[in-house]
């Protein structure tokens, strides 16, 4: 069953975002970027999932970070990461229907340690890891870390995620000084 908050949650991250204004304020720290986050035919059985990624305000065409991002609730909502299994087969499918329509579950494989918890207060939906979760995916070989979280309003998403060096624990890339601030346009 999909809940009124599951709805507005959905609602609220359905689009396309840029963080204009965040990286004209601070250039040194923000790339400009653009995000789009597409509704999928996928796990339609108890879910909204979306398509994502992201690509720098100056190479729209080489979009980057494609995944899935499942929405369920059962008690609480969760929202559970999905990787590409061929990244490059799906790059540019947020702005492809074509190729959007073609995305199937088994083009994509589960990230296990990648399920936020959500918390709802005054319609701000805040997603995060729960306490002592590693959230690990392999690419190029290597195992990688991230830390992954966002903030959903009506016409913001902040997005808390960083990379995350699996030794040291510190922040590598991303949200590092702070959410990128996404406007829906």
């Amino acid at each position: 069953m999909i809940s009124p908050d599951l709805k507005t949650l959905a609602d609220y991250m359905t689009g396309e975002f840029d963080n204009q204004e965040q990286a004209l304020a601070d250039p040194a720290w923000y790339v400009h970027l653009k995000l789009w986050q597409v509704p999928v035919q996928l796990f339609t059985e108890d879910s909204i999932t979306f398509f994502a990624e992201q690509a720098n305000i100056v190479s729209l065409n080489r979009p980057y970070r494609p995944r899935l991002i499942r929405l369920q609730q059962k008690q609480e909502i969760k929202v559970q990461y999905y990787m590409p299994k061929n990244p490059s087969a799906v790059n540019g499918a947020s702005t492809n229907i074509d190729l959007l329509k073609t995305l199937t579950v088994e083009d994509f494989e589960l990230l296990p340690g990648c399920l936020l918890d959500v918390k709802i207060e005054n319609k701000v939906f805040t997603a995060s890891l729960p306490q002592g979760a590693k959230c690990c995916f392999n690419y190029a070989g290597e195992t990688k870390q991230v830390s992954l979280g966002f903030q959903a309003r009506q016409d913001e998403f902040l997005s808390y995620d960083k990379g995350i060096d699996s030794e040291t624990g510190k922040a590598l890339w991303g949200a590092i000084l702070g959410p990128f601030r996404f406007q829906k346009r």
